[in-house]
């Protein structure tokens, strides 16, 4: 059901020193930074040969990221995307299985402009994962 690993998102304190570290010290190609309001964040992307790194960082007070920052405030690995044909029929299949897709269980557009889900980590070996429709 799953396909590529489509990013690994980490969640930053400080989006400039994080995006000058990737692309000066590392010499990856970075993108600019965009506000994503319906998720609550401001992303980079980091291009790499055969995927991406998110770069998060909160976008306001009531940021899901800034809850993260609060218990981890050096940063660190977030979440895993992985790219699905279908998401409908992965949702389904996934609830089947027993895995809770949180919020509304509703995809949304994330900041591919693809729809998105996001299922429990307590479900998952503990790990945040996102499925994106390809």
């Amino acid at each position: 059901m799953i396909g590529v690993l489509n990013h690994v998102a980490i969640a930053v304190p400080d989006l400039e020193a994080a995006s000058k570290l990737y692309r000066e010290t590392l010499g990856a190609k970075v993108s600019e930074p965009v506000d994503q309001p319906d998720h609550g964040v401001t992303t980079v992307f980091v291009e790499l040969p055969n995927t991406k790194i998110e770069l998060l960082y909160p976008l306001g007070d009531d940021s899901p990221i800034a809850n993260f920052l609060a218990r981890n405030p050096d940063g660190g690995v977030h979440h895993l995307c992985y790219e699905v044909e279908d998401i409908a029929a992965a949702a389904a299949k996934l609830r089947d299985s027993g895995v809770r897709i949180l919020g509304s269980g509703k995809p949304k557009i994330g900041a591919h402009n693809k729809p998105v889900l996001f299922l429990h980590p307590k479900d998952l070996l503990g790990t945040l994962v996102e499925i994106e429709e390809a």
